[in-house]
């Protein structure tokens, strides 16, 4: 399965494939909320990227929306973001997230996530 990598800038999707795709990992991208949505219900990842600030509908509101899905709730989702305020990681948790990642962040932070909570690259996760 997949990570999704939801951002509506390019420039962050790409950096995200390619360290992800260098170890192995099969991605996929969503440049909004809704299309992360869609994604989400085609094929489940075994991990989504979630940037919060997003122009349609933000990343706050598309992790509810997983939440709310019995069928995505254990979906493990890693909310990214330039908020580096406890109180924004608080409320990401409190609205689902799995974990939470500031930006800047380095290869290999985005790798620990993959592996904890992705599985291996080149490895179906059940």
């Amino acid at each position: 399965m997949p990570i999704l990598i939801v951002d509506d800038s390019a420039v962050m999707v790409r950096l995200l494939e390619y360290t992800l795709r260098s170890v192995g990992y099969a991605t996929q991208a969503a440049l909004s909320g809704d299309a992360a949505l869609e994604r989400i219900r085609e094929q489940r990842p075994a991990l989504v990227f979630l940037d919060i600030m997003m122009p349609d509908v933000d990343g706050l509101q598309v992790l509810r929306r997983i939440r709310r899905d019995p069928a995505l709730a254990e979906l493990p989702v890693v909310v990214i973001s330039a908020r580096a305020q406890e109180a924004d990681r608080d409320a990401a948790l409190a609205a689902g997230a799995t974990d939470y990642m500031t930006k800047p962040y380095s290869r290999d932070q985005v790798l620990a996530f993959a592996a904890r909570y992705g599985g291996k690259p080149g490895v179906s996760t059940p």
